[in-house]
């Protein structure tokens, strides 16, 4: 019996690996396609087959899944959209990429994501959800670590909680930093990384990061993603609490960062989506 093949669209960050490992355990053929220069390379040996197209390419990308008969493909990693704005002059989409923007409403990460799966569907391709590739990487209930939050920082988390669902609903981000009952940043276009930067060092210390999924949250694409880099850059402005909403987002390399997060001193929790 032939294998299921999967097309998998890999964005930045480790996440596709992980993912196309566990495709393959699943008994798939993964054919994999690398969004430069998001992804590269270092994505090969997790695949069974690899292509290579520019961020923006859609005519390219579906090109490239109709020559190898592909009608399942899943997404993981991230493709910010600032590069529509950053990259001006580097990043050119291609005429089908051009017309599927200007079809819009609005260029949302939602509204973005609806219009590419509309494309897939009418050449009979499938974007199925990431959670079925990534099950054994959602985030638990509980405290995942050795250290545990503080009570304050219990109540930030309560606190930082509402919000973060509001500007998911808003389709705004996933992503808010909070100190004392106060918001220090709020994720907007420049990703996670930078709001924890931002947030972080205007808190000082001990700053809690939340990242939940937006209430509207279709699982096939941007599902909320940590891995040992976040920690890295909590650190550096020696943040204290990572809480994620558990079942629904993803931690990369669990087996490395649990410890990495007890080495650096933070608490990571998984808090479910009614506790509050």
């Amino acid at each position: 019996m032939p294998l299921r093949t999967l097309g998998l669209i890999a964005g930045k960050g480790e996440l596709p690996m992980s993912l196309a490992s566990e495709a393959r355990k699943m008994g798939y053929r993964v054919v994999a396609i690398a969004l430069k220069p998001l992804a590269d390379k270092s994505l090969s040996p997790f695949a069974d087959e690899f292509c290579e197209v520019s961020v923006g390419h859609l005519g390219k990308l579906i090109g490239i899944l109709k020559k190898f008969d592909i009608r399942d493909v899943v997404m993981a990693g991230k493709v910010p959209k600032g590069l529509l704005y950053k990259h001006k002059g580097s990043i050119l989409p291609d005429i089908r990429a051009i017309k599927l923007l200007f079809s819009l409403k609005d260029r949302s990460d939602d509204s973005i994501m609806s219009g590419i799966i509309k494309e897939l569907e009418k050449e009979g391709i499938k974007l199925l959800k990431i959670t079925t590739f990534t099950k054994n990487l959602l985030a638990p209930e509980g405290v995942l670590t050795k250290k545990q939050p503080k009570e304050w920082q219990w109540k930030d988390i309560e606190f930082g909680w509402k919000i973060a669902k509001e500007i998911g609903r808003l389709d705004i981000g996933q992503t808010v930093v909070v100190k004392d009952l106060a918001v220090m940043s709020v994720e907007a276009i420049e990703g996670t990384d930078e709001a924890i930067l931002r947030g972080g060092e205007l808190a000082g210390h001990e700053a809690v990061v939340i990242k939940i999924s937006k209430p509207q949250q279709d699982m096939r694409f941007d599902v909320p993603a940590v891995g040992v880099n976040t920690l890295h850059v909590m650190r550096k402005t020696h943040a204290g609490v990572l809480a994620l909403e558990a079942g629904k987002s993803i931690i990369i390399d669990r087996e490395n960062f649990i410890p990495e997060a007890d080495r650096s001193g933070i608490a990571v929790v998984g808090v479910s989506s009614d506790k509050f």
